[in-house]
């Protein structure tokens, strides 16, 4: 193979915290090349070279056999680098047209006119949108980007960035919010981009998609290359090298629960307009596990719970009693939390450490006549770090300087060391990685069995399958499946989730 993209002997430190040391790399034409590693590996680090967004690195990039400096993001484009990052918020631009974010680039540069009319933009960005296959209307082109979801926020940033033919496309955890039929989708368009001659650096932890679609696996574990294989991969010797003389748990080391006292239960509730009425109990020590592809219901199901939304129809019983909540602080008063898929955007302060970010939903426990109790604080940080295995110099480090994962670490880690009625985490294992996911896992399981009811909201089966005592499939807002998890099958699981409502 011709190698596009070479990194030789690339070191970087933040102080004293040495991230990277020594790397070399080869990402060559036509194929893609995964990277696996544990969050802090120096993965992003990696990523934010070759990106332009760090320049204070040693070593070498070289493009097409020649030395290149890449110093900006502007100097990684121009060197034909783009790169779609994991946060989604770092790629949508507020206040703009979903057609106007699609074309910014090319609007900012002056390729089209800044003057020109927004029907012409809506015309341009309508054939990148056929070509891309996202079926995306006129009508939606024309509205607000925040009016698109998570999931379709990601594929408008993917779009912008494939629409130019990169040399290198570096895409972080590209699928972590997108649905199945999107996933392959994307993974289509990947193929395409190979028989471009276009080099793929593809970094994800999900085995199944670097199976799936990759030539090439890179192995990354405490700031240096481990291991480098050819497909068919060893995931095996993979999963040794990525997570070094940690223990990966096993699942079966815990012992399914069967709930006891009804928690919350939902009488009849409609998740969709149209959808069938839904019936369901959540249990005190019971991990109930609801998984479903995008638009089953389940982010909908949440918001319901915590008083993000009205209901559309039905009723709610909180340990017997009406619940009506009409502001998500109704929920909080009656101890019912909710950890966010969006953890960038709903969860984080930029320039907040790890423990205040840590205490930022208790800060009446950590405070007094309105000063902070830097003490308590602290401890509460330094106990998140330890028990969550997050990976950072100080528990007083700066939460925006993580990497995706360690960030998911301490906003869902923040919410375990509480102790409410019913806690639900909306895809708590987003871009973690499967140690990480264990160690989620371990303590979520740890907050059950004292006698807090939990609800996991997960489209992925592997992580339903490493935490849920019960598993409910949605479709559509309705259950086709509920049933223990010791009872049931990845492949039955999946079955259902491609039913029709």
């Amino acid at each position: 193979m011709v190698s596009a993209v070479e990194v030789r002997n690339i070191s970087m430190a933040f102080g004293a915290n040495q991230v990277l040391s020594g790397v070399d790399l080869t990402i060559d034409k036509g194929q893609t090349t995964a990277l696996l590693g544990a969050n802090g590996a120096g993965k992003s680090t990696l990523i934010k070279i070759l990106s332009g967004v760090y320049s204070s690195f040693t070593g070498e990039i070289l493009i097409d056999g020649k030395v290149v400096t890449i110093d900006s993001p502007t100097t990684a484009k121009s060197a034909g680098i783009e790169t779609v990052h994991q946060r989604i918020d770092e790629g949508v631009i507020p206040g703009l047209t979903v057609a106007e974010n699609l074309l910014f680039e090319k609007i900012v540069s002056g390729e089209i006119p800044r003057a020109v009319s927004l029907k012409t933009i809506v015309n341009e960005a309508e054939k990148i949108a056929e070509a891309l296959d996202l079926n995306w209307n006129r009508s939606k082109l024309r509205n607000d980007v925040y009016e698109l979801g998570i999931a379709e926020q990601q594929m408008l940033i993917l779009a912008r960035t494939l629409s130019r033919s990169p040399k290198l496309l570096i895409l972080d955890e590209p699928t972590s919010a997108l649905s199945v039929a999107e996933s392959q989708n994307l993974f289509r368009f990947i193929k395409n981009l190979e028989a471009q001659g276009i080099a793929i650096l593809y970094v994800s932890h999900k085995l199944s998609e670097l199976e799936q679609i990759a030539k090439k696996l890179v192995v990354m574990r405490d700031g240096k290359i481990r291991n480098e294989q050819s497909a068919p991969f060893s995931w095996d010797l993979a999963l040794k090298e990525m997570l070094g003389q940690q223990e990966l748990g096993e699942r079966d080391n815990f012992k399914q629960v069967q709930g006891t006292s009804v928690t919350l239960k939902l009488n009849n509730v409609q998740l969709f307009k149209e959808s069938a009425p839904l019936n369901l109990e959540i249990k005190k020590k019971e991990v109930t596990g609801i998984i479903g592809l995008l638009g089953a219901g389940k982010t909908e199901l949440a918001k319901v719970i915590y008083g993000a939304d009205e209901l559309i129809s039905g009723s709610m019983d909180l340990e017997g009693q009406s619940y009506k909540p009409a502001h998500p602080a109704d929920a909080v008063i009656k101890d019912i939390y909710l950890v966010p898929e969006d953890r960038a955007a709903d969860s984080m302060i930029p320039n907040w450490s790890i423990s205040h970010t840590a205490t930022l939903p208790f800060m009446g426990d950590f405070s007094a006549r309105g000063i902070i109790k830097k003490l308590a604080e602290g401890i509460r940080g330094k106990e998140l770090v330890q028990d969550l295995k997050v990976v950072t110099t100080s528990h007083e480090a700066i939460v925006d300087s993580l990497s995706g994962g360690n960030q998911q670490k301490v906003i869902v880690g923040r919410w375990l060391q509480s102790k409410p009625k019913l806690m639900i985490l909306d895809e708590p294992f987003r871009g973690v990685d499967i140690g990480a996911r264990r160690d989620i896992s371990k303590r979520v399981r740890d907050l059950a069995a004292t006698d807090v009811a939990v609800l996991v909201l997960a489209s992925d089966v592997d992580e339903i399958l490493d935490v849920a005592d019960r598993i409910i499939v949605l479709v559509e807002g309705k259950v086709v499946m509920d049933v223990k998890a010791g009872e049931t099958s990845k492949d039955k699981i999946v079955n259902k989730m491609s039913e029709v409502a």
